[in-house]
C-alpha cells in the first residue's frame, strides 16, 4: 500500500469517527435547553428601560416592549401581577422591570416575564394618582357644574370614617357646640388598607339607599401617600360622583389633595372644618339671634333708665293726676267698646231672624207635599196615554197579523186540494208531474183535502187532455 493510500485510509476513517460523535438538536430540545439556562442563571433581575408599543390583552395580560438606545427587550405581565399594580403602563414610561428572562418557545425569543414594575423617578402611587386625575378630569368629574351646594340647615349629617380614633370625637365636639340640634349617624369603615376602597364605595352606597341623612363627610386624619390609597382610588371617585346625596371630602391634610377632594362636592382642609362648615349657616342664625338678644336687652335697659329718669323728674302730684286722668280715658274707651259690642250684636240678631224668615218662607213655598202629588197627576195622566197607546198598537197589530194570515192561508197548497184538486206521489214519495214518469203497473199515492188512497196504473196515454 503507498502513503498517498494510506493517508486517504486515514481520513476516511476520521470523517466516520465525526460523523458517529455528531448530535444533531431537535429546534423543540434546544428551546427548552436554553431556556432552562436562562430562567436558572436569571430567575430574577431588575431591567431598567423605556416602555413601548404597549398592548393590553382582553386576557388581562400586558404586553411591551422594554428598550434603550441600544437594545430591546419583550415583556410580559401576566394577569394576576397585572392586577397589583398602582399604575397603568404606558408608552414612553421609564421603568425598572422585575422578573425572570425566558424564552418565548412558539418564537424562538427571549422575552422577560415580569412580577413587577416600578417607575424610575416618581414612585408608582404617584404616578397612579396622576394617571388617574388626569382620567376623571378628561371625563368632567372635577367640573363645578355638577357639584351641588350643601344644605344649609341639614337636619341629619351622615360621617363615613373610622369609629375609634380623634376624627369622629373632633366632629361630634364641634357639632354639639355650634349646633346641638344636629343628628350624627356614623357609618364605620376602614380608612386603611386594601379593604379600606371596597368599605367606602359600600357606605356610600348604602347611606344613599337609606335615605336618611341630607350631607355625607367622607373624613380620616392626616397621613402619608400610602396611607390616603383608599381616597386616591377610582371606585371611591365613582361612588362619589354617583352619590344623589352631597359628599363633604375632610381627609385631614391641609395641602395635599386626594382624588376624593377633586370628586366631592367640598372639600374641607379637617374634619373639623367640614363640620364647621355644615353647621355654618345654622350658627350663623345663632349669633344674630344672640347679637339681637343682646342688643334687645341693652335697649330696654336704656329705654327703662330713661323712663326712671322721667319719673324721678316729674312731681308725685301730678303723676297722681296723669294716672287718673289716664284710668278715665280708659274707663271711658271701655263703656264705648261696650256699647258698641252691644250694638253690634243686636244688629247680628234681626239680621239672622231675617234670614230664618226668608228660609221659611222658601221652604212653605217649596212644599214637598204639594210637588209630590203634581207628581202623581202627571204620573196617571202618563199612565193612561200609555194605556191607549198600547191598546191602539195591539189593534193594529192584530189586524196585520190577521190579514197575513189569509194570505198564508190562500197560498197554502191544502187551499188548492180543497177546490178539488189531487196531488199524484209515487210509491218513493216523489211527486209526479208528467205521464213520463209512471207506466203501467206502478203502485202510486193520490192525496186529496181530506186524506189519501193508493192505486195500481192500468195504462198511461201521452198527449194532452182536452179542456171542455
Amino acid at each position: 500500500m503507498t502513503r498517498s493510500d494510506s493517508s486517504a485510509r486515514q481520513l476516511d476513517l476520521s470523517f466516520e469517527a465525526s460523523q458517529t460523535a455528531r448530535r444533531v438538536w431537535p429546534v423543540r430540545d434546544l428551546v427548552e435547553q436554553v431556556c432552562a439556562h436562562v430562567e436558572t442563571k436569571y430567575a430574577d433581575i431588575w431591567v431598567e428601560g423605556e416602555i413601548s408599543n404597549f398592548r393590553p390583552a382582553p386576557s388581562g395580560h400586558l404586553y411591551f416592549t422594554l428598550k434603550d438606545a441600544d437594545a430591546q427587550l419583550p415583556v410580559v405581565l401576566f394577569r394576576r401581577q397585572a392586577l397589583l399594580l398602582r399604575f397603568r403602563p404606558e408608552d414612553g414610561l421609564h421603568v425598572l422591570v422585575r422578573g425572570r428572562a425566558s424564552v418565548y418557545a412558539q418564537r424562538g425569543q427571549l422575552q422577560l416575564v415580569g412580577e413587577t414594575i416600578e417607575p424610575v423617578g416618581a414612585g408608582s402611587l404617584q404616578l397612579a394618582f396622576e394617571q388617574l386625575k388626569q382620567r376623571l378630569k378628561t371625563e368632567g368629574l372635577f367640573e363645578s357644574d355638577r357639584k351641588r351646594p350643601l344644605p344649609a340647615f341639614p337636619r341629619t349629617v351622615g360621617i363615613i370614617t373610622s369609629p375609634t380614633g380623634s376624627v369622629i370625637r373632633d366632629f361630634l365636639n364641634i357639632v354639639s357646640r355650634r349646633h346641638s340640634g344636629l343628628n350624627v349617624l356614623l357609618f364605620p369603615v376602614s380608612v386603611q388598607g386594601e379593604q379600606a376602597a371596597a368599605d367606602l364605595e359600600s357606605a356610600l352606597a348604602e347611606l344613599n339607599r337609606l335615605g336618611l341623612v341630607d350631607v355625607i363627610v367622607l373624613a380620616r386624619g392626616g397621613g402619608s401617600l400610602e396611607d390616603l390609597a383608599a381616597f386616591n382610588s377610582e371606585r371611591v371617585a365613582r361612588a362619589i360622583a354617583a352619590s344623589a346625596l352631597p359628599v363633604v371630602a375632610a381627609i385631614g391634610h391641609e395641602t395635599d389633595f386626594t382624588i376624593a377632594d377633586f370628586v366631592a362636592d367640598l372639600r374641607a382642609p379637617t374634619p373639623s372644618a367640614a363640620a364647621e362648615l355644615i353647621t355654618e349657616a345654622q350658627h350663623r342664625i345663632a349669633e344674630r339671634v344672640a347679637n339681637l338678644v343682646s342688643r334687645l336687652e341693652r335697649a330696654a335697659r336704656f329705654q327703662m333708665l330713661r323712663a326712671r329718669q322721667k319719673l324721678e323728674r316729674v312731681p308725685v302730684d301730678r303723676v297722681e293726676g296723669r294716672i287718673s286722668s289716664l284710668m278715665h280715658r280708659l274707663n271711658q274707651h271701655l263703656d264705648d267698646l261696650c256699647l258698641t259690642m252691644d250694638e253690634s250684636l243686636r244688629t247680628s240678631v234681626r239680621l239672622c231672624q231675617r234670614q230664618v224668615a226668608e228660609l221659611a218662607a222658601a221652604v212653605l213655598h217649596h212644599d214637598s207635599r204639594q210637588r209630590l202629588g203634581r207628581t202623581r197627576e202627571r204620573l196617571s195622566s202618563d199612565r193612561t196615554r200609555l194605556d191607549r197607546s198600547l191598546e191602539r198598537t195591539l189593534r193594529g197589530t192584530a189586524g196585520r197579523l190577521n190579514a197575513l194570515d189569509a194570505r198564508l192561508h190562500s197560498l197554502s197548497p191544502l187551499a188548492v186540494l180543497e177546490r178539488g184538486y189531487a196531488l199524484v206521489l209515487g210509491a218513493d214519495g216523489v211527486l209526479i208531474r208528467s205521464v213520463a214518469q209512471i207506466a203501467a203497473g206502478d203502485s202510486i199515492n193520490t192525496r186529496l183535502s181530506d186524506g189519501e188512497f193508493s192505486s195500481r196504473v192500468q195504462k198511461t196515454v201521452l198527449g194532452r187532455v182536452n179542456k171542455k
